[in-house]
């Protein structure tokens, strides 16, 4: 494939992976298959991290990110642990290095937005890995739903407790994928919260009830722990005239409509793309940079997804009110 650029002696855009865990491998791993692509190669500190996204991706590998930009790259994407987004986004965009960093952008909205103002001020290309938003079934219900008068969305992503977790509970690693979703799907802010939250096995929260109300009016709520021994995925949206049903794991998305007085109504099975969802959305920020477009995700997006999230964990939950009936020894009946 011939780059159009007027420099022809580039092998494409040069790219470089930053965090080689499962995601990074993962990110290495696509962009090493995608044309116009040259993957300079990936850095991580953990020698097993290097030899793994090496062999998944037969690229370079480096210990520091020093030795990743000495090799010169147009590109990078940012899989390290979320406290390293804000330093190593700054540094790579302090180089006039376009960045796709992993959700969430940052440990905290300040960081985020630090981000979000240093690449405007380097007139960089910043996009925010929200991988859900390219999943073909996610996709499917957003169209279905265009131009529809939405009414609710509820979305469930429940499973076991993830080995790799670190330092962030089921709001700050789930919940802020369908967050970013809500927000989405209803091209509006989300302007009430009212978290439920519990810490059953895990030391931060790993059960959460979360629900919404944006600002145009739909109420939303997200149902995710890690309690559940199975992964399951799920949208639904009703409409005044649908109502759309997702599942993103099996990638089925099925349609109710025709809703007639006596309860009857009409079904379908909606067609769903097959494409792997980190590719997409690797092919939207490389589509990004090269065309000077702004981004599928942009940084404004992923530090308001941030901010609901952190606003689930600061907001208190108040006690109900307490009812005198319920006072003193309840008489059995009989």
């Amino acid at each position: 494939m011939n780059s159009t650029g007027s420099a022809p002696a580039k092998a494409g855009l040069r790219v470089g992976v930053i965090g080689a865990g499962v995601m990074g491998s993962n990110h290495a791993r696509v962009l090493a298959g995608l044309p116009g692509v040259s993957l300079v190669g990936v850095v991580d500190p953990s020698p097993a991290h290097r030899t793994r996204a090496m062999e998944l991706a037969n690229c370079a590998s480096f210990e520091t990110l020093d030795q990743l930009l000495a090799e010169g790259v147009d590109a990078v994407t940012i899989a390290a642990p979320t406290h390293l987004h804000h330093e190593v986004s700054l540094a790579c965009i302090a180089k006039n290095i376009h960045v796709m960093v992993e959700k969430p952008i940052a440990s905290t909205v300040a960081e985020g937005r630090e981000i979000v103002t240093a690449a405007q001020k380097a007139g960089v290309t910043l996009m925010v890995g929200h991988v859900e938003r390219f999943n073909p079934a996610v996709a499917a219900v957003k169209q279905a739903i265009a131009g529809e008068d939405i009414l609710s969305i509820a979305i469930t992503r429940v499973g076991p407790f993830p080995p790799r977790m670190s330092n962030v509970g089921v709001v700050i690693d789930l919940a802020v994928h369908d967050i970013d979703l809500i927000r989405w799907f209803t091209e509006s802010d989300i302007v009430e919260v009212q978290p439920q939250l519990s810490s059953a096995v895990a030391e931060r929260e790993d059960i959460a009830l979360l629900q919404f109300r944006t600002a145009n009016g739909v109420l939303a709520h997200i149902n995710t722990n890690w309690l559940t021994p199975f992964k399951a995925r799920s949208v639904t949206v009703a409409t005044r005239g649908k109502y759309v049903m997702g599942d993103l794991l099996t990638r089925q998305v099925t349609e109710c409509f025709g809703f007639k007085p006596d309860g009857s109504y009409s079904m379908r099975h909606l067609p769903v793309g097959h494409d792997e969802p980190l590719r997409a959305e690797l092919i939207a920020f490389l589509k990004a940079v090269r065309n000077g477009e702004t981004p599928a995700v942009t940084g404004d997006e992923g530090v308001a997804s941030l901010e609901i999230a952190t606003q689930c964990l600061e907001t208190p939950s108040r006690p109900a009110a307490k009812s005198s009936a319920l006072k003193g020894p309840r008489r059995v009946a009989g």
